[in-house]
């Protein structure tokens, strides 16, 4: 019995779940707005506007 409270009592498995919902979390942020910046030409035009500025100081 005396293991069983102890292992209930254990709280390294929340903080460990914990940290697996807020990776989930991000991972579901990033993937929305990966799927967003997907739909539209807004990483195409970021990229070609530092392309085009580094030319430019290159000369």
């Amino acid at each position: 019995m005396r293991q069983v409270l102890e292992l209930v009592r254990d709280d390294g498995a929340q903080t460990t779940a914990e940290y697996a919902l807020v990776i989930l979390g991000a991972a579901a942020v990033a993937g929305a707005l990966i799927a967003w910046a997907g739909g539209t030409d807004v990483i195409k035009s970021f990229f070609n506007k530092i392309f085009q500025q580094l030319m430019g100081a290159l000369g």
